[in-house]
């Protein structure tokens, strides 16, 4: 593979990770009581994304809808029978409690998601969208992803619903 594509891949990694890593810094900002610095953090990690985006484009791996959701699939998939199990592992062989924690509450909503990729793939193949609903609501804590009204507590971490922020 040539130079060119490799530091595509790795400018579009640390992008990716830039416009992560400062969102998780503006809401710190936004509780510290720095609300300008936090509106910083985050015109830069939108910058990150524009980047990102751009960097993924001339890639190739932006296709077609059907193409997108069978990749993003695909992605959950691995991290569901994979990764997190593996990174389970570690951390109880460590004793890691707080990654152990996060690896399980991020292994139980990334097998939310694969059904949800699952649910857009079959509307895609008969040619329709997904019906309407009332968005998204995703758990604060765990990342937990529901479709229209937020369950009274979480399956995942035992959050109130009441938490759950609305996206989409």
């Amino acid at each position: 593979m040539s130079e060119t594509i490799e530091s595509l891949k790795a400018a579009f990694a640390g992008e990716s990770q830039a416009n992560r890593r400062y969102l998780a810094y503006a809401r710190k900002a936004d509780e510290d009581g720095y609300p300008q610095v936090a509106r910083l953090f985050r015109a830069v990690a939108a910058a990150e994304t524009v980047h990102a985006h751009n960097h993924l484009r001339i890639l190739g791996e932006i296709n077609t809808t059907a193409e997108n959701v069978q990749a993003a699939m695909a992605g959950e998939n691995y991290e569901v029978v994979a990764m997190y199990p593996e990174f389970i592992k570690y951390a109880e062989a460590e004793e890691h409690k707080k990654a152990l924690t996060s690896f399980k509450w991020a292994l139980e909503v990334e097998k939310q998601h694969e059904v949800f990729f699952q649910e857009a793939l079959e509307a895609l193949q008969a040619e329709h969208d997904l019906p309407e609903d009332e968005g998204y609501y995703i758990c604060p804590f765990c990342g937990s992803t529901h479709r229209g009204a937020p369950p009274e507590k979480c399956p995942v971490c035992g959050a109130p619903g009441k938490k759950f922020e609305r996206v989409g």
